[in-house]
């Protein structure tokens, strides 16, 4: 699947950053769920409008969420750096 088209599409982007990395600058309309609170909102997550896509600050924290998430029936991708999403998003509003 092509994240680059889910960003532009809409999808739901979840940061899975600590709160203060978040804080310090985000994606906008990213939702912020840290990594280790990820095995407790698993039920939130299936309530999300799917496919989610999940950031965090280099793509590793993102890729392990994703994986989990994925193995719980929960359709998402792994988009890598917060710094990409925030590019997709800069150009899809110039």
């Amino acid at each position: 699947m092509n994240i680059e088209k889910m960003i532009l599409d809409g999808a739901s982007v979840v940061d899975v950053r600590s709160v203060g990395e978040f804080m310090g600058g985000n994606a906008p309309g990213s939702v912020n769920i840290p990594l280790n609170e990820v095995p407790d909102k698993v039920e939130e997550f299936k309530k999300m409008p799917q496919p989610l896509v999940l950031c965090c600050a280099s793509g590793n924290r993102s890729g392990q969420a994703a994986a989990f998430l994925n193995s719980r029936g929960v359709e998402c991708f792994n988009a890598g750096s917060w710094l990409d999403v925030n590019y997709v998003l800069a150009q899809k509003a110039s």
